[in-house]
């Protein structure tokens, strides 16, 4: 089942508060909660992560119909991207060096900045492109 576009972009703005968050308090904690909502997303769904949730109850019904619809698959394979990210910046700051945390965290707020604002999902470029690049088997 197809999803409202708008869901992913408005997990995308909180994301980029919590990761911003992240850098300027140096918390792994925070950076660990980011972690279970991205796995939430890669393994559950983005419509079921805890920012999916979020939108669905609280900020979709004070909207419109979507205008357009997309698969979940590339918003999923992103959110196991922005995974990969956190689970790496969470090794920087629990266990060292703390410059591993800044620079996982940082590269996760860039993706999700450039989808919050622009609706450009570098996670969901990259899924198409090896998508692409995949042959396909019959």
């Amino acid at each position: 089942m197809d999803i409202d576009v708008r869901g992913p972009r408005f997990g995308a703005t909180v994301t980029t508060v919590v990761l911003a968050a992240v850098l300027v308090t140096g918390s792994g904690i925070l950076l660990a909660w980011q972690a279970l909502a991205f796995a939430a997303g890669a393994l559950l769904g983005v419509q079921r992560s805890p920012y999916g949730w979020l939108f669905r109850t609280a900020v979709r019904p004070r909207l419109g119909p979507p205008a357009e619809l997309e698969s979940p698959t590339p918003p999923r394979f992103a959110q196991g991207v922005g995974l990969a990210f956190a689970l790496v910046g969470l090794v920087g700051y629990f266990w060292g060096p703390e410059w591993l945390g800044l620079a996982a965290t940082g590269c996760a707020l860039a993706a999700a900045f450039l989808n919050a604002v622009f609706g450009y999902c570098l996670g969901c470029e990259l899924y198409l492109l090896l998508r692409r690049l995949t042959p396909v088997r019959s």
